[in-house]
């Protein structure tokens, strides 16, 4: 039976907490998975579309990256890819009839779960300057708005084009090649804000910005190293590749401030032995202090230094470059120190050092635990070395293992959504369709939202996404978008973003994954690229969510023909009536997609994209070698009376979108705004549990910046630690706090104090 969506807000300020649990999935997420999808789709609609999720004839989940097998089960979801699902193909409408009883006031002071609960937009909506509410628009006259916009600018770069990791292959091409034909390499994404420092690193030291894995490697792996990762919630279908892992005699090592459930056990739903007892995963967990893994990973290159016959000395020879440098560094990594910076016993460190040493194949893994720090990118070069050592890239069941998060924010990249392109792509790009492509770099998210502070730049267009909820400083980025003339937005659903505009807005409702896509051209599908450089099909197969709904790619290309003219040579409509001819250009701008209708027709599971480093054991960096560097050890300082927070995730969200105000396996039910601290520092911050405050951010800049009225938690962090729910804590992350390199948000280690809440 399908169910209303909420009227009015849930109380949020009275959350209730129980012990964390220690396993994750089983029957309790099925139960959770069904009750979810039946009340956005009901039975039927449920049966229909989730049987189709990560089917090779069917759509790509609209929630993670994580790749599937030639092989796939019947239900091959998890569960919150599930409510990913429901959410888009849920049976809940937001008409024009919505808007008009909802001013953006109103909508403003909802939260982003009651904004998400209400449904797919049905048309095209317009808030006109000094207007109070959004109405309906045609859609010719919502792209004569934009081009209106963009043809009065003084320069390109006055425009800023955004782009989420749900945007397809094809739309993220065609959304770079306009730009780009406008005048602008200003195309900040997703990315920037989290596997940009991986990107950055990895790009400098093996030559390609991916990962080297495949779900073939982890099954063969002696040792996997899940670093800074929570795949429980975040990617919950890892958990089976860790299982198999296990069962074929791998061992793990899980390195997090957190205790996790889906590291210590995994009730795979799949299995009977699975929903009865589980697998145990985690065979040495190293709890870290937020920050520390640089310094981890330096000692343990030091000790394997130390070890004779440890380092893979031909291998180092003949495919590495820097490693006297490094060595040098290495042998200096102090034992104090690093006990220090990561809080862990030198026990602990040693018995990680013989699980090294015993491998001879071993896969890091990473997330934003890693990523998000200010020495995010001298921390992933480090597990770098730690690779190289031993010779683990370019070998079976060996290497670097990025785990990205939103399920196409590989693919855009690699379709040139990039600030700083790559000389040859522009090239590529200019040859195939006769333009010349800026050179000059653009503007990630980082600078983009300084851009609009500024008055830089004054036209914002997103496609996809939830800009002002997934960006730091909450108030500075918000005040930036109302200084914008023009804000655009490609969405299937309402989000924050919705409610925070400039002067002028439109909502451009669009097609889902889930969705049946048919232009000019026949019936048409989209393409994908997983975390582990897979490219495959998706094909949605319900009926539109509204008659009045365009898809991305035809989006993209009509607002280009209004923009750009009849002088543009691309053929715009050509491309909006049949994908196939978007592919065919892929194919000759991108390389590894040469022949890509041709591979696809004859893969139905996808193709891998060429990588040098797993594939030839190539490393096309500077230096024609893979690269060992040396920087200084770093890691966070913090006073004394403040701890260091990091911003995560619930298990009822997904990035922005607040599925509900529950985290089961942390114990936390009925609301969202807790912070969980350890019990010693709680005690001598003079906070029971149960006790309320706010949480303050301290940085350089002296700016006071409050997240009010959160319940203290006494949870089993690493001490010193706490860490508490996005987007409510973004407001705490400095626009400035970014790490070296790759500029993306360091909202892994914010410095905080407690102070005690005022009474309500």
């Amino acid at each position: 039976m399908v169910s209303k969506p909420p009227a009015g807000d849930p109380v949020q300020d009275a959350p209730q907490v129980a012990a964390p649990q220690h396993a994750a999935a089983g029957l309790p997420a099925v139960a959770h998975t069904l009750r979810i999808a039946q009340a956005q789709m009901g039975v039927r609609r449920t049966a229909r579309t989730l049987l189709r999720v990560n089917q090779k004839d069917g759509f790509d989940c609209p929630g993670c990256a994580w790749p599937e097998g030639d092989k796939r089960h019947v239900a091959e979801f998890c569960e919150n890819g599930a409510k990913a699902v429901a959410e888009e193909a849920t049976l809940r409408r937001v008409t024009p009839a919505f808007f008009a009883a909802h001013p953006v006031a109103d909508l403003a002071e909802r939260s982003g779960y009651w904004l998400g609960q209400q449904g797919r937009i049905t048309h095209p909506m317009y808030l006109p300057e000094g207007a109070d509410r959004y109405e309906p628009v045609s859609w010719e006259r919502a792209f004569a708005i934009i081009a209106e916009e963009l043809t009065a600018l003084s320069s390109p770069d006055e425009a800023l084009f955004y782009t989420s990791g749900r945007t397809s292959n094809e739309a993220a091409f065609l959304l770079q090649l306009f730009a780009r034909e406008f005048g602008t390499n200003n195309l900040p994404d997703c990315s920037n804000m989290c596997h940009e420092s991986s990107g950055s690193a990895l790009t400098e030291t093996i030559g390609v910005g991916k990962g080297s894995v495949s779900l073939e490697d982890l099954h063969r792996a002696d040792l996997i190293v899940v670093a800074g990762q929570n795949p429980g919630t975040n990617h919950p279908r890892m958990l089976s590749a860790l299982e198999k892992a296990k069962a074929a005699g791998a061992r793990i090592i899980s390195v997090n401030p957190l205790p996790e459930a889906g590291l210590e056990r995994f009730r795979n739903p799949q299995t009977a032995q699975g929903l009865l007892r589980g697998a145990e995963l985690t065979d040495l967990f190293l709890q870290i202090r937020i920050g520390g893994d640089q310094a981890l990973f330096r000692l343990l290159n030091r000790l394997v230094l130390e070890t004779p016959g440890a380092v893979d000395e031909e291998f180092v020879a003949a495919h590495t470059h820097g490693y006297e440098e490094f060595a040098a560094a290495a042998k200096a990594a102090d034992w104090d120190e690093t006990l220090a910076a990561t809080g862990l016993s030198r026990a602990e460190i040693e018995r990680a050092l013989e699980m090294v040493l015993a491998s001879e194949r071993t896969i890091v893994c990473w997330a934003m635990g890693l990523t998000q720090h200010k020495h995010a990118v001298p921390t992933i070069r480090e597990v770098v070395n730690f690779l190289l050592l031993r010779g683990n890239i370019g070998r079976p069941g060996a290497g670097v293992c990025p785990v990205r998060g939103h399920s196409n924010v590989q693919g855009d990249r690699t379709m040139g959504i990039f600030e700083r392109p790559a000389p040859a792509f522009l090239d590529a790009l200019d040859k195939e369709f006769g333009i010349v492509s800026p050179r000059h770099h653009g503007y990630d998210v980082v600078r983009s939202i300084r851009a609009l502070r500024d008055g830089d730049a004054k036209v914002f267009f997103a496609m996809g996404g939830n800009f002002v909820g997934a960006t730091p400083d909450t108030e500075v980025t918000e005040a930036a978008m109302r200084r914008a003339r023009l804000t655009v937005h490609v969405s299937t659903k309402l989000n924050r973003s919705h409610a925070v505009t400039g002067r002028r807005a439109l909502i451009l409702p669009t097609l889902g994954r889930t969705d049946k896509d048919v232009q000019k051209g026949g019936r048409q599908f989209v393409t994908v690229e997983d975390s582990m450089g897979l490219v495959h099909a998706s094909r949605g197969n319900l009926p539109q969510a509204s008659p009045h709904l365009l898809s991305e790619p035809a989006i993209v290309a009509r607002m280009a023909r209004a923009v750009l003219g009849e002088e543009s040579r691309t053929p715009w409509e050509e491309f909006e009536a049949d994908y196939a001819t978007i592919r065919d250009r892929i194919a000759r701008v991108v390389p590894g997609f040469e022949d890509f209708n041709a591979r696809l027709a004859a893969n139905p599971g996808g193709f891998a994209l060429p990588h040098a480093p797993r594939d030839e054991r190539r490393f096309p960096t500077a230096t024609g070698k893979a690269n060992f560097t040396a920087a200084p050890v770093e890691y966070p300082a913090v006073p004394e009376g403040r701890l260091l927070l990091q911003t995560l995730r619930s298990h009822d969200q997904y990035n922005t979108t607040i599925y509900g105000l529950d985290d089961r396996y942390r114990g936390i039910t009925g609301g969202r705004r807790v912070v969980l601290v350890h019990p010693e520092d709680a005690a001598a911050l003079g906070f029971a549990d149960g006790a309320y405050a706010d949480l303050v951010s301290e940085w350089t800049d002296g700016t006071e910046r409050r997240a009010p009225g959160f319940r203290v938690v006494h949870y089993p962090t690493a001490r010193g630690c706490a860490a508490a729910y996005y987007p409510e804590t973004n407001v705490l992350v400095p626009l400035e706090s970014t790490a070296d390199v790759s500029n993306t948000p360091a909202s892994k280690s914010v410095i905080v104090r407690l102070e005690e809440s005022a009474p309500a």
